[in-house]
C-alpha cells in the first residue's frame, strides 16, 4: 500500500481498557508506520491515544455513553434499562426519533468540519454504528458516509441485537436502518468469521474479517516495576493468584470462575488458603448494578478469596491520585499463575490473546467464536464445554481439575502449554496478520477514498467561498 491517507477514528471512548480502545490503539500502531496520518475523536480520553499528535486528537461529548443527550434518549427508547420506564404513545414515539435524528444530524455537521479542516480522507468509525451506546454518534456517522459521502469503514466489534438490554426497544426500524447500514459505498469489517456470517444474511454485504491481534514482537514480561504487584496489592509470592483479566459484567461469568476455584479447592484443600480470584478490570459499560453484589456474595458463601482491582488497573503505568503505582492489564497477567475466561459470550477474545502473550496458562470455556475462530488454530488451553446446567452455571468435569493442577505444578506440562501458545499466537494472531489484513482492506476500499478525498477538496473550496 502506498498511497497514504488521512484518517479519523471516531468512538464513544478512546485510551481505555476495554477492548474496543486496545484494538483501536493496535490499529492505529500500524496504520501510522505505514506512513498515514491518524486524527481521533473521542465523546471521552480516559489517557490520551499513543501514536497520535496531541494536536490531532479531537473531543466532543456528545459522543460520550453516558453524555447527557444518551442518558435522556436511553431512558425513552431503550425501557428494558431504566427501572421506571417512560410510557409513550405512537404519536410520542415518533416525536422522540425525530428529536434523535436531528440531534444526530447536527452532530454529523459537527464532524464535518474537522473533516474539511483536517483534509480527512477516511473515517473509521469503532463500533459507533454496531452498539447503540452513542446514538448520536451512529446517526452522524451514518451522515457522514451517506449525505455527505465520507469514505467510511465500519469496524464492528459487536452487535445490539446480541444484548438483551437493547432486544427490547422502541427505534427497531432506525437501528435496523444504521446499526450497521446497508448503503452502498460504505466498507464493513467485522472481528470474526461468525459476525461475517451474521452480517451477511442479514445486510447483504461482505464485511472483511480482522481478528484481534496482539504485538508478540513487544510483550510485557516480569521487570523492575511489575515485580512489585503481589506485594503492592498485598499478595504473597507463595499466593496462587487464578487472574481473570476481564470486566465485571454478567457475561464474562465471573460466578463460573468462582465456582472452579470451589471445586479446585474441595479436590486439593491443602492449597485453599493460597488461591486467590483477581478480576483486574472494571464495572463496565453494560449496567447490571446488582452483578457485582452478587459475585461478591457467592464468593463469600463458597470460600473463594476474591479481588476486585480495576482501581489498580490502567492502559498505561503511572500512579494515582493517592500516588499508588498502576499497573496495566498485561502486568497484572504476567504476574498470574493461571488465567480463567470462561465467558457465555464473546464477539472475539482480546482477553485470551493478552494471556497468551504473557505466557500465563489459560482455563476457557468453549463460547461461540473461540470455537469458530481460535480453537483450531492449535492452542494448548484447558477447556471447559460450554454445557450450563439448569442454573444456569457452567458444567465443570473432575479433569479439568486436574488439568488446573498440571498446569500450575508441572514445570513441563506449563512450559509446552505456554510456549506452544505464544508460537501459534504470533504466527495466526499477530502484528503480521494485523498489518497484512489493514493493506487488504485499504487496498480494496482504496479508489472510494480517493474519490472522497475529490468531493471533499471540492467542498472545501465551496466552504471557504
Amino acid at each position: 500500500m502506498t498511497e497514504k491517507f488521512n484518517i479519523l477514528f471516531i468512538s464513544g471512548k478512546l485510551g481505555d481498557v476495554d477492548g474496543v480502545s486496545l484494538e483501536v490503539d493496535k490499529w492505529i500502531e500500524i496504520l501510522a508506520e505505514s506512513g498515514h496520518s491518524v486524527f481521533t475523536l473521542s465523546g471521552t480520553y480516559a489517557t490520551p491515544v499513543k501514536n497520535v499528535l496531541p494536536e490531532q486528537q479531537f473531543l466532543n461529548e456528545k459522543l460520550r455513553f453516558d453524555s447527557k443527550e444518551q442518558r435522556y434518549f436511553e431512558k425513552l427508547v431503550f425501557p428494558y434499562l431504566s427501572q421506571s420506564p417512560t410510557h409513550l404513545t405512537a404519536g410520542q414515539k415518533e416525536a422522540v426519533v425525530e428529536n434523535l435524528w436531528l440531534q444526530g444530524e447536527d452532530l454529523g455537521s459537527e464532524i464535518y468540519r474537522i473533516i474539511q479542516d483536517n483534509t480527512i480522507d477516511l473515517i473509521i468509525a469503532q463500533n459507533t454504528n454496531a452498539m447503540p451506546m452513542t446514538l448520536l454518534g451512529g446517526i452522524a456517522v451514518y451522515k457522514l458516509a451517506t449525505a455527505y459521502k465520507v469514505a467510511t469503514i465500519f469496524h464492528h466489534h459487536d452487535f445490539w441485537w446480541e444484548r438483551s438490554r437493547f432486544s427490547q426497544n422502541r427505534i427497531e426500524s432506525l437501528l435496523n436502518r444504521i446499526m450497521p447500514p446497508g448503503d452502498l459505498g460504505t466498507e464493513h469489517v467485522v472481528i470474526s468469521s461468525y459476525s461475517a456470517h451474521i452480517l451477511r444474511s442479514l445486510k447483504r454485504v461482505a464485511p472483511f474479517v480482522i481478528p484481534n491481534c496482539e504485538d508478540f514482537n513487544d510483550v510485557t514480561v516480569r521487570d523492575e516495576y511489575n515485580s512489585t504487584f503481589r506485594g503492592d496489592l498485598g499478595f504473597s509470592e507463595d499466593d496462587i493468584l487464578f487472574v481473570q483479566p476481564t470486566r465485571i459484567v454478567p457475561r464474562k461469568r465471573i460466578e463460573d470462575s468462582i465456582s472452579l476455584i470451589e471445586g479446585y479447592s474441595e479436590v486439593h484443600p491443602e492449597l485453599k488458603d493460597r488461591i486467590k480470584l483477581v478480576v483486574s478490570l472494571y464495572q463496565g459499560d453494560e449496567p447490571d448494578v446488582h452483578y457485582i453484589d452478587r459475585i461478591k456474595e457467592l464468593a463469600r458463601k463458597k470460600g473463594v478469596s476474591l479481588f476486585l482491582i480495576s482501581d489498580r488497573v490502567a492502559s498505561v503505568r503511572g500512579t494515582d491520585s493517592e500516588g499508588k503505582k498502576l499497573f496495566t492489564n498485561r502486568d497484572v497477567l504476567v504476574n498470574a499463575d493461571i488465567v480463567t475466561y470462561l465467558p457465555v459470550w464473546e464477539g472475539f477474545g482480546n482477553a485470551f490473546l493478552e494471556a497468551v502473550a504473557c505466557r500465563v496458562p489459560i482455563v476457557v470455556s468453549t463460547y461461540l467464536v473461540y470455537k469458530t475462530d481460535i480453537k483450531n488454530a492449535g492452542f494448548k488451553s484447558i477447556e471447559i464445554r460450554d454445557d450450563y446446567d439448569s442454573n444456569g452455571d457452567l458444567v465443570i468435569p473432575l479433569s479439568v481439575y486436574d488439568a488446573v493442577h498440571e498446569a500450575l505444578f508441572n514445570t513441563d506440562t506449563r512450559s509446552e502449554m505456554i510456549e506452544t501458545n505464544f508460537e501459534t499466537g504470533k504466527k495466526e494472531f499477530g502484528y503480521t496478520t494485523l498489518r497484512n489484513k489493514l493493506n487488504e482492506v485499504l487496498e480494496s476500499y482504496g479508489d472510494e477514498i480517493k474519490a472522497s478525498r475529490k468531493r471533499l477538496k471540492k467542498s472545501k473550496t465551496n466552504y471557504a467561498v
